[in-house]
This record gives structure tokens, sequence and C-alpha cells, in this order.
């Protein structure tokens, strides 16, 4: 079986502790919870979880959803925004089956990944190896009004801002994210491929803007 791999990489920095750090955590039971119930995101989505604050670190390798358990997480440190990119590539690297002359591999893996500050690492050298690898949709999340945008938009074009880091804001983020693997899943239960466009996914909700290109 062909499975859609799905990388969520979340910012764990000091700046996110108190109620951001409590919503994210909320938000991926929320994100969990609706995935179980999309029998196409049952059949083909894995999920895996990188984190990333003065460490970086992949605190659940690609799971299927319904094996899925949500992670305990906690704020502090830095933003190495660009060490978790490089974490993904080689993760990427390592867990999705290729495609060879006998069988087709994996789909085009989803990337989300979410900050609310500015990267305290070398994000370009992170960059230079996350560009190695041949993604499906990638989208970047500035959660609040002191995450360095510019940055993101080096990433991918599917950049999206919540006004502030709060429980609503992330919570209707992470219902987004859902949404979004469940259309993916979707997708490819029709042999079709994801690629890296936001008019492929369901439209935000209100509490989420879109960043032009």
């Amino acid at each position: 079986m062909r499975r859609l791999p799905v990388y969520l990489l979340l910012d764990v920095s000091g700046s996110m502790s108190g109620e951001p750090i409590e919503a994210v955590k909320n938000g991926i039971q929320i994100l969990h919870s609706a995935l179980r119930k999309d029998p196409y995101a049952l059949e083909s989505a894995y999920i895996s979880v990188l984190t990333f604050g003065s460490e970086v670190q992949q605190i659940v390798p690609l799971t299927e959803v319904a094996m899925f358990q949500p992670p305990q997480i906690s704020a502090n440190g830095g933003t190495s925004l660009g060490g978790v990119l490089k974490k993904v590539t080689e993760c990427a690297n390592a867990e999705v089956q290729k495609t060879t002359a006998e069988e087709k591999g994996d789909w085009k893996p989803l990337v989300f990944v979410m900050t609310d500050g500015y990267p305290t690492d070398d994000v370009d050298k992170g960059l230079e190896t996350f560009r190695t690898y041949k993604w499906g949709t990638v989208v970047a999340c500035a959660a609040g009004a002191d995450a360095d945008v510019g940055t993101l938009q080096k990433i991918t074009e599917n950049v999206v801002t919540l006004d502030v880091a709060d429980a609503s804001t992330i919570g209707a983020y992470f219902k987004w994210v859902s949404a979004s693997i469940s259309t993916s899943s979707k997708k490819v239960d029709a042999g079709r491929d994801v690629n890296n466009e936001m008019s492929e996914l369901p439209p935000p909700p209100p509490e989420i803007t879109l960043v032009k290109p």
C-alpha cells in the first residue's frame, strides 16, 4: 500500500510556553481525532512529529493514524528552524518508500511547519538540504505577530499567518491541517499525487490569513 506521509514541524521554543504550547498539544489531539474518523486518512495517512527549540527531535516517527499517540511536548530554548528542515529531510530519506522499477513508492510527503518567532540558527543551510527532496505540499504557518514571515516564504510559497498564537486560532489551524490531510488522502485514493499548491487544499478559516507570494 502506498502511504501518504505527513510531517508536522512544531516550534517548541521558550516563547511558545504557556497558552501557545498547550494549544498546540490540544491541536494535535483535534487533528488526530478528526483523522481517525476519516476512512481515507485511516487507510493512507502516516503522521510524524518533529519539534524544534534549542534542539531538534523527531518525537514521533511516521506512524499510521490508527496507531498514532499524541506526544507530550514542552517549550524552552531557541528556534532551530534550519535544523528541523535538515532533520525532516533526513527522516523522509530514511522513512519514505521510494519508487523502484518493481513497484511504486509512497506518495510525496506533506509538510506543515509552525513557528512563532525568528530562527536562532542558520536557516539557509537547512533550506539547502530541504530543497534536495521532492516534497508534496509544504505549508508554513507564522503564529502571532512576532513570527518571521520572510524566512518562511523562502521555504514555501504557501505561507499562512495567525494574528495571535492563542487557543482559538491555533485550534482553528490544526482543524484546517486535518482537513487538508483528509483532502490529500482522498486525492491519493483516486490515484492523483499531491502538489505544492494551496489551491488544492481546503480554504483556510477566518482565523488564518493566506500570505500572497
